[in-house]
């Protein structure tokens, strides 16, 4: 039975405050968006940048002579993006949505169809725990992102691996003895270069947990790197994580999921039009995703420089810097995916193997003791 000094302790209690609420959840999706259009957006001026930077490096023109005729016919603005390429986004994104789109009668349907869509989907779910800023609440650091989980990288990295799935689905489905050994080569080199991934990754955890209760969390783990960032910390990490990143995005010289000469084009060979489509931005998607948890974990996240944080007295004024300080070095990561792709040669697959678990692996089972026995005294 309840007393009375129960009732009355019932009845003092403050109603739940609705508008708090409806605010907190607001600022969620908007933040659920924003990730989701930052790594669509980057995705699909990869595109462009791919084809400006390898202009460059080769001593050429890139894509300098598409135009919409009416975009084209605005004073400035026009020839700007016409002189850039800007407009060649346009062009490739109508290409990919009118041309034809045919089904190959000898395909598994459902697994063919559903490939495309669990490629890029990883992605965009592990990019709402990304912390694409911060900015301060009641004196508090709050992280600008969707979702601020206690294990935040263990979410990011799980989530992202499931992407070998499309392509395991795409090659298995096409019936086609090139698409499906590109899927087998992608599998392999994902279980071969994560290991080396996961141990780059368990110094920084164990250089966070003395002073963070959930070293896990990618907001705590930039948060810690106030001062000194981690890839000067871990340079070795640092360089363990960058090489196994390239390797799980499938990107030169690492490319031997779809590698043109012995594969024509990998695991979608048998894809054209708008799933070929979702292809290519999944694949750009894993590099924005990726070069995002690199910055998080050894650049500083939204950090500046080294040693030099956003004041909170400037309210989101150093919010919305800290964004801004994100996005360049998206930017900056980016163009390094590009200046290596255009810059080293593809290596052989028993290469990719070979640097994957004799050099890599022993290379992050010895970076981890060390910083183990490090630690402990």
């Amino acid at each position: 039975m309840q007393t009375v000094s129960d009732i009355c302790v019932f009845a003092s209690v403050q109603p739940l405050d609705w508008s708090a609420a409806a605010l907190d959840v607001a600022v969620k999706v908007l933040c659920s968006l924003g990730a989701i259009m930052l790594v669509m957006c980057f995705a699909g001026l990869s595109v462009v940048a791919e084809r400006k930077v390898c202009a460059y490096i080769q001593g050429r023109y890139g894509p300098n002579r598409t135009a919409i005729p009416v975009v084209a016919a605005v004073p400035l603005i026009g020839n700007f993006l016409k002189k850039n390429g800007l407009m060649q986004l346009v062009a490739d994104g109508l290409k990919f949505l009118l041309k034809e789109d045919p089904l190959p009668a000898h395909v598994g349907k459902f697994w063919y169809l559903a490939a495309p869509l669990m490629s890029l989907s990883p992605v965009l779910i592990a990019a709402c725990v990304i912390p694409f800023g911060a900015y301060w609440s009641d004196g508090q650091l709050c992280p600008l992102s969707a979702a601020d989980i206690d294990v935040s990288l263990v979410f990011a990295l799980a989530v992202s691996a499931l992407g070998v799935y499309g392509a395991i689905m795409a090659g298995w489905s096409s019936n086609s003895k090139f698409p499906y050994m590109g899927a087998m080569r992608a599998s392999a080199q994902v279980i071969s270069y994560e290991l080396t991934m996961g141990l780059s990754v368990l110094p920084v955890v164990m250089w966070v947990a003395h002073s963070s209760e959930s070293p896990l969390s990618l907001f705590e783990i930039a948060k810690a790197q106030g001062g000194l960032w981690f890839c000067i910390v871990q340079p070795l990490s640092a360089l363990l994580f960058l090489v196994a990143m390239f390797a799980e995005t499938n990107r030169l010289p690492f490319d031997m999921a779809e590698s043109e000469t012995d594969l024509v084009s990998g695991y979608h060979t048998e894809y054209g039009s708008f799933k070929f489509g979702l292809f290519f931005v999944g694949e750009y998607g894993h590099m924005v995703l990726g070069s995002s948890l690199f910055i998080v974990l050894f650049l500083g996240g939204w950090n500046p420089f080294p040693g030099v944080v956003w004041p909170e007295s400037w309210g989101w004024a150093g919010a919305l810097l800290s964004l801004l300080t994100f996005i360049v070095k998206i930017a900056a990561m980016l163009f390094l995916f590009i200046w290596v792709r255009w810059t080293l040669p593809r290596f052989r697959y028993d290469q990719v193997m070979r640097l994957g678990w004799k050099v890599l692996l022993p290379l992050a089972l010895a970076n981890f003791a060390a910083y183990l026995v490090f630690m402990s005294f």
